[in-house]
């Protein structure tokens, strides 16, 4: 185990393209850090990196007591495990995952003891004499996983390594690997595009944008306290209601009590609200400490025990989630007044995206 520090990394490509811009990230010993963000944010160009798949154009990676800069990935104590299983098709589960073993010349008792002890942890031990092929999507990433395991070393590395699972086998493999992790102790670097994933693995959730890191830090904090707009908007589905305030300085056609609201509504700022902070009420039956706003309605999600109800503020305003209990019968076009909690619009500044409190 070891505690990976990166300090402003770089990454230029050919051409001038900077995909990753001055990162500085610190992971502590057994933490389980994950990268989130779009397409093209950077985020796996800085794994590979700290793989050393990827050369470094400036900065330093550390893990444990080394720059590792200049080592091969051989030598960087660290295992990763990919997308796409990486296993070698013509040898069965067990010589998978001696195969590394082998390579580093390790006693054949020593290589017998790791393989059985990550066979049993991830339960394949029946598994161990099949061949790839013979193995379903889940088992593939059990074996991949158990190459890593066996490795022991400092870090893990995930590539988005669900990305190719079936939605109900990813949620199980999620469970599994976070178990694994805590079980292990061992430091972890994960990356994926997926931010449901995000928040129920990290101990760190860090949101990735233009080469950038946008926000570090608990996935609670990320939500209940976006530092930027695009965090707002990235982190929570469906997204944060975002109502940018009008050139008059006031909040739009629509909206009706914000004059009660922390830090007051200026011209330029934009307020948001999670939809679980708002309600559906009658007419004028909105409580002290909330704003209302007069919707007409656009469509309707079911998502099971609750729906989504979504609804245009004003005749060309921005759209509005609203969550509700159960399912809702609501049609396009129908007028609707949902009331807000004061206390829970979080208020950013239009032109740098920035939050204000």
């Amino acid at each position: 185990m070891a505690r990976i520090e990166l300090t402003d990394i770089r990454k230029v490509y050919p051409g001038g393209v900077e995909a990753v811009k001055g990162v500085s990230l610190g992971i502590d010993d057994g933490e389980f850090v994950v990268l989130v963000g779009p397409s093209g944010c950077g985020k796996s160009t800085l794994l590979r990196m700290v793989a050393g798949l990827e050369s470094i154009t400036s900065g330093t990676i550390q893990i444990g007591e080394r720059v590792v800069n200049e080592l091969e990935p051989a030598e960087r104590d660290i295992a990763m495990v990919f997308q796409n299983y990486a296993l070698y098709p013509h040898m069965s589960v067990r010589q998978n995952l001696e195969y590394g073993l082998k390579n580093r010349k390790m006693p054949k008792p020593e290589i017998a003891r790791r393989v059985d002890e990550a066979a049993g942890i991830l339960e394949i031990a029946p598994l161990l004499a099949r061949k790839p092929g013979q193995l379903s999507g889940g088992q593939r990433q059990r074996v991949a996983m158990g190459r890593a395991i066996v490795r022991e070393p400092a870090a893990f590395l995930f590539d988005e390594p669900l990305s190719n699972l079936d939605a109900k086998l990813r949620v199980q493999m999620r469970a599994e690997i976070r178990r694994l992790q805590r079980r292990l102790a061992t430091t972890s670097l994960y990356v994926t595009h997926d931010q449901l994933e995000a928040m129920t693995l990290a101990d760190q959730l860090v949101v990735m944008n233009g080469g950038r890191i946008e926000q570090a830090g608990r996935p609670m904090d990320l939500y209940e306290r976006p530092a930027t707009l695009f965090v707002a908007t990235f982190i929570g589905s469906p997204a944060m209601n975002l109502v940018p305030l009008d050139a008059a300085g006031g909040a739009g056609e629509g909206l009706v009590g914000l004059d009660g609201l922390p830090g007051g509504v200026s011209d330029g700022v934009v307020l948001g609200i999670r939809p679980e902070h708002m309600r559906l009420v009658e007419a004028d039956a909105h409580e002290a400490g909330e704003f209302v706003a007069d919707l007409t309605v656009t469509g309707v999600e079911v998502v099971g025990a609750e729906s989504y109800v979504f609804g245009a503020l004003a005749e060309k305003g921005p759209e509005i989630a609203v969550r509700v209990p159960g399912y809702s019968h609501l049609e396009p076009g129908t007028k609707v007044r949902a009331a807000g909690r004061l206390d829970a619009v979080h208020r950013f500044d239009g032109a740098s995206g920035r939050r204000l409190d």
